[in-house]
């Protein structure tokens, strides 16, 4: 099998200001990307783009994840601005988690990236085998 080292005519040139900044080790979008783009990240971020929800049903919605780790996700996506965590003095506690509007702009990017890997998730696994 030929492997070409050419990018296809319908690939997308990386704009300059990428090429020169996004691949250096110290780059701070290296640290973001690592955040946006790890599985309960995309998932998360994706549950929340159908609206504001509470912890108990993130946590079914993204099945598989432990209690720790949406605890750490949740944590990381409100400090970077995408996730806003409100939190309500009634009893039983109530906590509501959303976007922000830089967390919608994002969550509407990562679409089309995960029904791409949907679509194309058979073919890749059954070709791994």
């Amino acid at each position: 099998m030929e492997v070409s080292t050419a990018a296809p005519a319908h690939a997308a040139p990386l704009p300059v200001a990428l090429a020169d900044g996004v691949f250096p080790a110290g780059c701070p979008s290296r640290t973001v990307l690592d955040h946006i783009t790890s599985k309960w990240g995309v998932l998360i971020l994706l549950a929340l783009s159908e609206g504001e929800q509470r912890w108990s049903e993130l946590r079914r919605r993204a099945e598989g994840i432990s209690e720790k780790m949406l605890a750490q996700t949740l944590k990381t996506l409100e400090r970077d601005g995408l996730v806003s965590r409100k939190a309500q003095a009634v009893i039983p506690p109530r906590v509501d988690y959303s976007l922000t509007d830089r967390g919608y702009e994002l969550s509407g990017l990562l679409v089309p990236l995960v029904a791409w890997a949907f679509d194309n998730a058979d073919d890749i696994v059954s070709g791994q085998r």
